[in-house]
């Protein structure tokens, strides 16, 4: 029996067309990829994103513990603050790679992949158990909530609209539009209190919308009605696929997993080695002082083909040299796009490579990320 979100009857009522993902009915699309991709990039998209999970780690412990098992460092956060981060084994292959954010002094809250919520808490709470550094209570709250994401560079013009006045907890702003990218803030909607964060997957400006059902039901509706004349529209997860494809954000269970870790990943970038021990952290080192054998690369196909597919093989000259772990056709582009893991000396911007399509050889070249700059 596949679950559902708060969101479903509104899905159905949209005539989105529904799949499986990771175990929930969810819409693929309402129009088409192309046309949801694009009203994104110009004006402005929303998603349901009820299916991802959330978790509360409280207690005088909790910074501590956090940044023994998390690989960015959570002492940069002041509450209403937000990281991007992961969770790595000892080995450190990725357990999962998350939003979090400090609430108040001694709380946080985690988002985390909808196809990682009982795998991400039995390990949290694992850990738990072996924590010595203080207090630790961890809640997960999945349960508790559902969640949008409101995307696109006009949904600053009617944002206020839907979610009007002042923040009511966490982070002080004027106005929802006051948030600062990665921030995050409580407000007062509909009697309930909901969290709104200025953060997405698609490389736009936009916000998530965090609260209980019955909030984030209305609130899908309003701001489907505040952004009409700005060209808003239901966006299903092919488009949000495509939007997070083209700026290279990894997906998990695409580019990242238990076997492949941040640094050839290639975001590097959010393990913090000078914050102390946590889990991976020897490897994570020696990685990067040391370099990795395998790198992930973004490409273009120069050859007209199909679009490019995870699982497709990448070649160069005779050789199978990798695989293709996310590949699409870029709406932004009107080209096949992708992303893979190549041997590290291949990994080199402008390296010709072939991806085979079907059983066929077409050319295609090594980019830098992100393969689409959002506003160029």
């Amino acid at each position: 029996m596949l679950k559902r979100t708060a969101l479903f009857s509104a899905h159905q009522k949209l005539g989105g067309k529904l799949i499986d993902f990771g175990g929930w009915e969810m819409p693929v699309q309402y129009t088409s990829i192309t046309d949801e991709h694009l009203a994104v990039r110009s004006a402005a998209g929303i998603f349901d994103i009820s299916h991802m999970g959330e978790v509360t780690v409280s207690g005088p412990g909790a910074e501590a513990f956090l940044n023994s098992v998390l690989t960015n460092d959570v002492r940069k956060l002041v509450s209403g603050l937000g990281q991007y981060t992961l969770m790595c084994n000892e080995q450190g292959g990725v357990i999962d790679d998350l939003y979090a954010y400090r609430l108040s002094v001694n709380v946080y809250f985690l988002v985390i992949n909808a196809s990682r919520i009982e795998a991400d808490v039995a390990w949290l709470q694992a850990q738990v158990a072996k924590f010595t550094g203080g207090e630790v209570n961890l809640t997960d709250a999945s349960h508790h909530y559902a969640a949008i994401a409101v995307q696109g560079p006009k949904v600053k013009d009617f944002i206020c609209q839907c979610i009007p006045g002042a923040s009511s907890s966490v982070f002080p702003v004027n106005a929802v539009t006051g948030l600062k990218k990665n921030q995050l803030a409580g407000f007062h909607f509909d009697q309930h209190s909901i969290f709104v964060a200025r953060t997405g997957y698609t490389g736009e400006d936009g916000f998530e919308i965090i609260g209980p059902d019955s909030a984030i039901q209305h609130l899908w509706d309003k701001i489907l009605a505040a952004g009409a004349p700005f060209g808003i529209k239901p966006c299903g997860l092919g488009a949000r696929d495509t939007l997070r494809t083209e700026v290279c954000y990894p997906l998990y269970g695409h580019e990242l997993d238990e076997q492949t870790t941040p640094i050839e990943a290639g975001v590097g970038f959010f393990v913090a080695l000078d914050k102390g021990e946590f889990n991976g952290r020897a490897v994570l080192a020696e990685q990067k002082a040391s370099g990795t054998k395998k790198k992930l690369v973004a490409f273009k196909m120069t050859d007209k083909s199909a679009p490019p597919r995870p699982h497709y093989p990448i070649l160069a000259g005779d050789k199978n040299v990798g695989m293709v772990t996310s590949g699409t056709q870029s709406p932004s582009l009107n080209v096949g796009i992708g992303m893979g893991f190549v041997p590290a000396e291949l990994a080199k911007p402008e390296t010709k490579i072939e991806i085979e399509i079907r059983g066929r050889r077409f050319a295609a070249v090594i980019v830098p990320k992100p393969i689409f700059k959002p506003g160029k």
